[in-house]
């Protein structure tokens, strides 16, 4: 998330109540959305209302910020349903990246939600809007059920059953996937061992036999509009790829993906043309995510890349 949002102090207010919390409600209007293009826009309306609201009478701003910017999102979701349905291809959500590799503490986690990966972040697209917030503020950030109520306008008693019926979709429609980042790390720079050779059998070693490749071009640049399904067909479509991936001019570097090691295509030096996350089951990858869409990647190329 860019840290553009600054504004000036107004007499009375307390603006850095608003900075203090800006990375968490970030982080939330992001996992929420799917999208930092759309989560900028939230938050620059939540400090627009905090610059407004009676201040004093805020006993808890943090508290406070999260139900608007849940409101702000909720109020989001339903429109950008419609606009995904006419989406070109499928639809996948904005990559977060980070070249640091040292774990995070659990507070970090907590408020960046690096838990939610991409994978599950396109789970959750299959989720109503009040589930995938009760879901993402209960599961992810550890935000009490009277506290999601006020953001959604429902009892606690209802947000709990919205967060236990988003929590059986997800396991259903989830993913086969480690817990172990050594093993994810290790696979992934096999992968592209594999690709940057052109291995056929390289990549089929580290396939899934019913591996499944996503991609997000979104109209504006070559990519499958349906997933491509199985080993086979993805390795071919993957060592297609490597003749572009793989010049003198680009280049494929490694990176954390929503918290987990993935992969980056330079199409030109610091320039990013896309970005892959995987998942990753006993040692072979399940499912790959690949962004291509430049219009997702604005936010990652407006800033230096490492």
């Amino acid at each position: 998330m860019r840290d553009d949002l600054s504004a000036p102090s107004t007499a009375g207010q307390d603006p850095d109540a608003f900075e203090a919390n800006r990375r968490y409600l970030g982080s939330v209007a992001y996992r929420l959305l799917g999208s930092f293009s759309d989560a900028e826009d939230v938050l620059q309306e939540a400090w627009l209302r905090w610059r407004t609201a009676d201040q004093a009478a805020v006993a808890d701003p943090r508290a406070f910020l999260t139900t608007v910017v849940t409101r702000l999102c909720y109020d989001q979701l339903g429109s950008a349903r419609a606009r995904r349905e006419a989406y070109f291809g499928e639809w996948l959500p904005e990559p977060a990246v980070s070249y640091e590799d040292s774990p995070a503490s659990p507070a970090e986690l907590a408020e960046r939600g690096e838990s939610v990966s991409l994978a599950l972040l396109a789970v959750l697209e299959q989720l109503t809007p009040a589930e995938r917030a009760a879901f993402v503020l209960h599961d992810v950030f550890a935000v009490g059920f009277d506290e999601i109520a006020a953001g959604l306008d429902r009892t606690p008693a209802a947000t709990r059953q919205l967060a236990s019926r988003a929590r059986r979709r997800v396991k259903d429609g989830g993913r086969r996937a480690t817990a172990d980042p050594a093993e994810h790390r290790q696979v992934v720079r096999a992968f592209a061992a594999a690709t940057a050779g052109g291995d056929i059998q390289g990549l089929l070693a580290v396939l899934d036999p019913d591996v499944v490749w996503h991609s997000d071009g979104g109209g504006i640049v070559t990519a499958g509009a349906r997933p491509v399904l199985g080993a086979q067909k993805v390795s071919r479509l993957v060592a297609g790829l490597a003749s572009k991936w793989v010049t003198a001019e680009a280049g494929v570097g490694f990176t954390l993906v929503n918290g987990e090691p993935g992969l980056v295509w330079y199409e030109s030096p610091g320039r990013i043309g896309g970005v892959v996350a995987f998942t990753v089951a006993d040692g072979r990858i399940t499912e790959a995510y690949a962004v291509v869409n430049p219009e997702k990647l604005a936010h990652l190329n407006e800033a230096p890349t490492a």
